[in-house]
């Protein structure tokens, strides 16, 4: 398995700047590139990275996508003087060119296709690419929007033409609709084409109808094009996170690609001036864990926008960090979305849901009458001159508390990241069959097991055969709760009793909230000590007994993610038992997922010696590729049924929970 993250930036690109006062354009600095780098090399991100060199791409990879027109009027202003060069940019939308913007913009093309061949080629198993210009805005013939070639674009057909890709997910979480992208794609079954964005029910730019949830894609196309309108300001955490439960990994799951390529705009994280949301740097790290689960890991993240340097420069490192295989901090704000945000939500899976088999069972309508409605004709009728100075005062006061906001910020998530992450227990030998970077810890003996059991769970632990039997999972979790590790995993004849034990011991240590999931048929033990119940923690149980095939990602996205993110533990405890009719891909796919609370803090405890499973789990703890899933099968109606009826019993408790308007 490839493992490794690539880094690529390259000073040069730093050189295309604006010549003239524009503003528009201005916030289009080339400190965008450098500040993040620097905040790279302040984390010690940069030396732990791969470092792969920039090249200018070819007239030959520009074609793929752009016409010859337009690629010789780019190549013509590399000799122009202010005035031509300021008489040109005029005719395109919030576009500027330089006499080094040329050269930049390939240098962005070939950096973005060298990354391409680095995750292709098993060089690394993903990267990331500092460019700009940006490419997401533009389009075969025309720059539009800061972007002069579309690096993403021109890297999907790149990766389509030179690796033979058939299936291709692009995820535009940059504030703007990358309508370019859209434009190239949108009559192509091979590229999936995600991209949320401000709309505010078209007045905000590129203010186009073909931005809205109704686009889909053309001809062959159709379904291939998915549109998240936020139809107002000041999104945040939740909202980001509901659209990735709710919409974008069903449809990425079943599509199945075999590269997923990030246009990366941080322009809608918190204190950007453009995008004016609320999303906290670490919701990037997230975003970034779970679409490292396509795709077998290979994942080639290229910068787009962003405009508030800290904001930027930090949600970069949160991104790289994860990358790495950092474990992702906590994430922070109410986890309950925006009414506004739940209405597109709905919208988005009403317009996909003749496209797409997770959704054939799935109760949606469209939303017609929205909450925002209001809100646009009050701003319609508000005086627009005065509110645009107010903004522009707004912005400027806003930029310095929001430096001051996440300076304290990242201070408060960030964490001492363990040296090993994943221990177990085992036998001599069982070194050989294990992933690297495992720690192997000694089993506890009877006499440290009676000391720490007898005074707590006597009423559990009656008997020396299953006392003994707890030894190796205390011993895995004892290294957890003193952060010696991340995670573990731990073999057990009695994997019921063991994470019942491990709940229990884990809040007496001073955690408050234990999420626990079971899978297979086993009996939940009650959270209860000599009869007395735990009245003051919050303990969070879901069994994974049914969910087979297909009806998995109906289960764990639909239901299990959403309120596990509503709950926030502190620590997750995996019980596998038997006669389990999830399989190993849906067990090591189901860890995997759940590495993203609880700072990566999870005990699994596995009543079953099958080698092949304990490998493949012990491999998902330390951040390695899950095996594939297989083909994608369709949830039973029945199924469905079932997860909405649960959706519906606790939307109210779980906001996370709630996909539809009707709350």
């Amino acid at each position: 398995m490839a493992s490794g993250t690539a880094l690529i930036y390259d000073e040069e690109m730093t050189t295309h700047k604006l010549l003239w006062s524009d503003p528009i354009c201005d916030i289009e600095v080339p400190e965008r590139l450098s500040s993040s780098y620097e905040q790279l090399k302040s984390y010690c991100l940069v030396e732990r990275c791969v470092h792969v060199p920039a090249r200018e791409g070819s007239e030959e990879e520009i074609l793929l996508v752009h016409s010859l027109e337009h690629l010789e009027v780019a190549k013509s202003t590399q000799t122009m003087n202010e005035e031509d060069l300021k008489r040109i940019s005029e005719n395109y939308d919030a576009f500027f060119f330089h006499p080094s913007t040329y050269h930049c913009a390939r240098l962005a093309v070939g950096a973005t296709l060298q990354l391409v061949d680095a995750v292709m080629s098993g060089k690394v198993r993903n990267g990331m690419a500092l460019v700009r210009p940006p490419g997401h805005h533009s389009q075969r013939n025309a720059a539009n929007g800061f972007c002069l070639f579309n690096n993403v674009a021109i890297a999907a057909e790149y990766a389509k033409l030179k690796y033979d890709l058939q299936r291709i997910l692009i995820v535009d979480w940059d504030v703007h609709h990358g309508q370019g992208t859209q434009y190239i794609f949108e009559e192509d079954p091979s590229v999936l084409y995600f991209s949320w964005h401000r709309y505010e029910h078209q007045e905000f730019w590129p203010s186009l109808k073909e931005s809205d949830y109704d686009a889909v894609g053309l001809g062959k196309g159709e379904g291939f094009n998915i549109n998240l309108p936020w139809n107002k300001v000041g999104m945040g955490n939740s909202d980001y996170l509901a659209a990735f439960f709710h919409v974008l990994l069903p449809v990425a799951f079943e599509f199945d690609p075999e590269l997923v390529i990030v246009s990366s705009g941080y322009d809608s994280g918190i204190g950007d001036p453009e995008g004016q949301m609320n999303a906290t740097p670490e919701v990037f790290a997230h975003l970034t864990h779970f679409l490292m689960q396509l795709a077998n890991g290979k994942l080639c993240v290229i910068l787009e926008g962003g405009y508030h340097l800290k904001s930027l420069g930090e949600s970069v490192c949160m991104t790289v960090k994860t990358l790495l295989g950092d474990p992702v901090p906590q994430i922070t704000g109410e986890m309950a979305p925006c009414l506004s945000a739940v209405e597109s939500i709905q919208n988005v899976r009403a317009a996909h849901k003749p496209y797409w088999k997770w959704l054939a069972y799935e109760d949606t309508s469209f939303l017609q009458n929205l909450s925002t409605k209001s809100q646009l004709l009050k701003k319609a009728n508000s005086n627009t001159s005065t509110e645009h100075e107010t903004k522009i005062s707004n912005n400027n006061n806003n930029a310095v508390k929001v430096e001051r906001f996440l300076e304290l910020h990242m201070k408060n998530i960030l964490f001492p990241v363990p040296p090993i992450k994943t221990a177990t227990t085992g036998s001599e030998g069982s070194e050989h069959f294990l992933p690297e970077h495992v720690q192997l810890v000694k089993e506890m003996d009877k006499t440290e097991i009676k000391s720490l059991v007898s005074g707590f769970y006597a009423d559990l632990v009656k008997e020396d055969k299953t006392l003994l039997s707890l030894g190796s999972m205390l011993a895995v979790l004892d290294k957890i709760l003193k952060k010696e590790v991340c995670n573990g995993i731990a073999a057990s004849p009695t994997a019921t009793l063991s994470a019942a034990i491990a709940l229990r011991h884990s809040v007496h240590f001073g955690f408050q909230r234990v999420l626990c999931v079971f899978v297979g048929d086993m009996q939940i033990i009650p959270n209860t000590e000599d009869g007395l119940a735990f009245i003051f923690v919050l303990t969070s149980f879901f069994l994974l007994k049914d969910a087979e095939g297909n009806d998995f990602f109906s289960a764990v996205l639909g239901f299990i993610l959403p309120v596990a993110y509503s709950y926030q533990p502190n620590l997750t405890v995996i019980a596998v038992g038997p006669n389990r009719s999830l399989g190993i891909s849906g067990i090591s796919l189901l860890v995997a997922l759940l590495q993203g609370l609880a700072e990566s803090r999870i005990v699994a405890v596995i009543e079953d010696t099958e080698i092949s499973l304990l490998q493949n789990v012990t491999k998902a703890l330390g951040g390695g590729s899950t095996p594939h899933f297989g083909i994608y099968v369709p949830p039973t109606q029945e199924k469905v049924n079932k997860i909405k009826a649960l959706r519906d019993q606790f939307q109210q408790e779980w906001k996370m929970l709630q996909c539809s308007g009707k709350l």
